[in-house]
């Protein structure tokens, strides 16, 4: 049988009936012909999971939790943030739900000097709104219980000297070295260049701020392929899948 899952920005305890925003209850009373006593799983990015049962109708239609667990989908060992410049139309949606599904902690999107996408004002706090949701939905597919960071988009020179990780790298399909090794519990930043990539200024930046070029083998990636590549290929590195079973994520 297949488990609903329900992201809620809302505190959850166990024995509490929470009551579930409209956009969630026409979902499972419309969509998925749900209603009281079946099951859903609640989540807030807590960590944890609650399974929950649907009880009343209609407006009034609410979950009552049962109890807290650890996820189905454990947090990935290795901590991995997403440098992306901002990508045209659909594209940095999509980048958001798959590095979200591959178990990406935060998502850094960068305004680079090759960018041609501009958020200012309403249309900026809508479209970071917006890829919240997108990051939400996709836990709620893959099973994290934990939903990644989306930080506001920010010019790359801000970025680049002041993000933290053990590594920093960026990618660069013409010169650097392969993926480095990296163990389980290490962190790393990977940036990723528009279409047309980083202009030599900014690579230059990045260079004076200790970012490794690094290489993807010797074809040139789209720049909604080349972080996911990367991330992927990063997580085998950190022996990510070689793990297999319930995980508990860091912290509980």
């Amino acid at each position: 049988m297949r488990t609903v899952r329900c992201h809620l920005e809302a505190n959850l305890e166990p024995g509490v009936a929470v009551a579930l925003p409209e956009q969630v209850r026409g979902h499972l009373q419309r969509v998925l012909r749900l209603g009281a006593g079946d099951p859903v799983v609640l989540f807030n990015g807590d960590g944890h999971d609650y399974p929950a049962e649907l009880a009343g109708a209609g407006n009034a239609l609410a979950a009552r939790v049962l109890r807290r667990d650890p996820p189905a989908a454990g947090e990935a060992g290795l901590e991995l943030v997403l440098v992306q410049a901002l990508a045209r139309g659909e594209k940095m949606d999509w980048i958001i739900q798959k590095a979200t599904e591959l178990g990406v902690s935060r998502i850094v999107p960068v305004a680079s000097l090759r960018s041609e996408v501009r958020l200012a004002g309403e249309r900026l706090d809508k479209r970071v709104a917006h890829w919240r949701r997108v990051a939400a939905s996709a836990c709620e597919q893959c099973g994290r219980a934990r939903v990644p960071g989306i930080a506001e988009p920010q010019p790359l020179h801000l970025v680049a000297g002041t993000l933290a990780a053990g590594s920093r790298l960026v990618l660069h399909p013409d010169t650097g070295d392969g993926l480095p090794a990296l163990a389980a519990g290490a962190s790393v930043a990977v940036a990723v260049g528009p279409e047309g990539g980083f202009d030599a200024i900014e690579l230059d930046l990045l260079a004076r701020e200790g970012w490794q070029p690094v290489r993807l083998g010797g074809r040139i990636l789209r720049t909604e392929t080349a972080g996911l590549v990367a991330g992927a290929a990063l997580f085998a590195l950190a022996g990510e899948y070689g793990r297999g079973g319930r995980r508990t994520p860091p912290g509980t």
